[in-house]
């Protein structure tokens, strides 16, 4: 009998041991994240193309190309960056997505050392390498953040965000071509950005969820990138920096205009 009793206690113990961590743990869950997903999302996916935004225009100043324009836009990104980084990690509590903020703030830090040294190749390419640090640490972020809403509205979003980056990446590997990085894999990425790009934007085209004012916009995109995706296919003849430069400029604007439409809408 009194073992019965001690049994049936046990098991009231373990069970209520359980359900309290259970709870403890829906707890943790519920307050890894703060704020509108959807502006999160966009947040986080700003920062993807500020990465290759800061780097591409590292290039173009160390190239003597649309200098003026190209250091107001490395300042400004930069502090973008280092401002929605800080929003990120008072709004996300995981952990695991924590340490990936701290180690993009890193990478930062060490790209803006990097950028007032004097431009050289190997600067150059130390910068690429960081930019591409940045990227990975800012997509896993948004995947994490994507992963938590399974819904296809988070999915448009993600996917129209990284339009704005994708023009950023085009320009950063054009320059780069030209700057003296003539390597096999710089082409490469020239070419899947261009193709992944034509990829999203004609899957955006065809969302069914689209308002016409977002299907308005996203046909001026087409229109431009019909005519400018030749240029950048042709990153080995070179000879159009100034125009890569104003017309993936164009489209990440128009983009992120198209991003914040996608936000607004009720995910």
């Amino acid at each position: 009998m009194m073992n019965t009793l001690f049994c049936k206690t046990c098991i009231n113990i373990l069970w209520g041991v359980v359900m309290w961590h259970a709870l403890f743990m829906a707890a943790q869950a519920s307050g890894a994240i703060k704020g509108n997903m959807s502006e999160l999302l966009n947040i986080a996916g700003r920062q993807r193309m500020l990465s290759q935004r800061i780097a591409k225009d590292y290039l173009y100043i160390g190239g003597h190309i649309a200098v003026d324009k190209a250091t107001r836009q490395f300042d400004r990104s930069l502090s973008a960056f280092k401002k929605s980084q800080r929003y990120l990690s008072e709004a996300i509590n995981d952990p695991e997505i924590k340490n990936l903020i701290a180690f993009v703030n890193m990478s930062e830090k060490e790209l803006e050392a990097t950028a007032k040294k004097p431009f050289s190749l190997d600067n150059a390419q130390l910068v690429m390498d960081l930019s591409e640090s940045m990227l990975e640490g800012s997509q896993y972020i948004v995947d994490s953040l994507k992963n938590r809403t399974k819904s296809s509205g988070s999915i448009i979003v993600a996917i129209s965000g990284k339009q704005r980056m994708l023009a950023q990446r085009i320009a950063k590997y054009y320059i780069a071509y030209q700057s003296g990085i003539k390597d096999k894999n710089t082409i490469m990425q020239m070419r899947a950005t261009v193709q992944l790009f034509d990829k999203n934007n004609k899957r955006l085209l065809n969302n069914a969820g689209n308002t016409s004012e977002i299907s308005q916009k996203l046909s001026k995109i087409n229109m431009l990138w019909k005519i400018v995706y030749k240029f950048y296919l042709n990153i080995e003849r070179g000879g159009l920096p100034f125009i890569v430069f104003t017309s993936t400029d164009d489209i990440t604007g128009k983009m992120d205009h198209v991003t914040e439409l996608y936000t607004q809408m009720k995910l």
